[in-house]
């Protein structure tokens, strides 16, 4: 008899539970929708970014674009 093979499992980014990493997980790489919403609310409310460079003021000469 073949031995079922044990997803593999990757910690929620919210509150770090356990997700099985495979079509059943709804919400992956979150657990739940509740935590899922609350991972979006900190990318809006901008407590989550990105790395980076700070951006340039208008009319300081170092906006990117056409001109």
């Amino acid at each position: 008899m073949p031995e079922a093979r044990k997803p593999r499992t990757v910690p929620c980014p919210t509150c770090g539970k356990p997700v099985p990493w495979d079509e059943t997980s709804r919400w992956r790489p979150f657990c739940s929708e509740r935590c899922r919403l609350i991972d979006l609310g900190e990318w809006l409310a901008e407590t989550r970014r990105i790395p980076g460079d700070e951006p340039a003021p208008p009319g300081s000469g170092r906006e990117s674009g056409d001109g």
